[in-house]
């Protein structure tokens, strides 16, 4: 297809634009498509989300790349599995990535618009086959439009199903930067689910947005939930960082609940390096609630670090 204002030539803006109307919808586009011999693999590209990491994956039809791209690939490829007139498998694949159909035809279409293309992805949300609906709801997060965003957090509103939720949930942390981060700071702030706030809570662990930390502490010292305080601890002590180790620390000293001290004694052994070790020993001897001196004892020992053998043989002496 070419560019319209070249097609439109001199003919004026009027019939520009009816030329424009008179393009047929993404939609109408595959149903020709369906009429053509199957199986196949249709495509198109549209601009990636910025900041995204995406890698090839070698199974399913896709090689490995030729010369490795420095830079980040600015579009991203959406890939359809068209058999038995019915869309079977979605997938979104690198703009730099090489593809290898394995002798199915693979067919482009040129010219389609990120916003069109988030509208006919969304209708697939809710299919029934998982390759369809999961491949749509990722093609959707990658794409650098606001109709993405939008998008997935009507998937997280509360009105939805869970699962499609938690999944929608996933992509806001994982690839939409801050307006992902902001709808995940309202989600754990105000939503009912538990489920759902755990579900954001590592979201926000794999956020980008520096303040993420910030709204993950607040959710160790403050949800209502002593199972969602003990996920935000577990997922803390995976960013680590000084304002992580003291949120972990706090809840230790001030959670008035045992289960969620145990497991930010958990977190503590979780801290890369042999980090939590000096404090596990701390807590170990110091610590008032012997549930959770025996949590620290038991972390230590599994530790295997010189530090905690030290300190074994210390308490053990006679």
């Amino acid at each position: 297809m070419k560019p319209l204002l070249f097609l439109c030539g001199g003919t004026g803006l009027l019939a520009c634009l009816s030329l424009a109307q008179s393009q047929p919808s993404l939609s109408e586009r595959f149903h020709d498509q369906y009429a053509q011999p199957q199986p196949a693999w249709v495509g198109y590209t549209v601009p990636a989300v910025p900041g995204h990491e995406q890698n090839c994956n070698y199974n399913e039809g896709v090689r490995a790349p030729g010369p490795v791209q420095l830079e980040a690939p600015v579009r991203v490829q959406i890939l359809f599995r068209i058999q038995d007139n019915q869309v079977a498998k979605i997938r979104a694949i690198s703009g730099d990535c090489q593809l290898d159909a394995d002798s199915v035809p693979l067919r482009w279409m040129r010219d389609v618009r990120p916003a069109e293309s988030v509208a006919f992805l969304a209708s697939f949300v809710t299919a029934d086959r998982d390759q369809v609906r999961d491949g749509a709801l990722a093609a959707i997060a990658l794409h650098a439009d606001a109709a993405a965003d939008e998008a997935l957090e009507r998937f997280a509103a509360a009105s939805q199903p869970e699962p499609l939720r938690e999944k929608a949930v996933f992509w806001l942390g994982a690839a939409r930067r801050r307006r992902g981060y902001d709808a995940l700071r309202q989600i754990v702030s105000q939503d009912a689910s538990d489920r759902i706030r755990e579900k954001a809570i590592f979201a926000l662990s794999i956020s980008k947005e520096p303040q993420a930390v910030d709204t993950m502490i607040a959710v160790a010292r403050n949800d209502a939930s002593a199972h969602v305080r003990g996920q935000a601890l577990f997922w803390l002590a995976q960013k680590a960082g000084k304002k992580a180790v003291g949120a972990i620390s706090e809840a230790i000293d001030r959670d008035p609940d045992t289960d969620v001290k145990k497991k930010a004694v958990f977190a503590l052994q979780q801290l890369p390096s042999g980090e939590g070790v000096p404090m596990l020993i701390q807590v170990a001897r110091a610590n008032r609630n012997p549930a959770v001196r025996k949590q620290a004892m038991f972390w230590l020992g599994q530790s295997n670090d010189p530090r905690a053998l030290a300190f074994f043989e210390e308490v053990l002496k006679p």
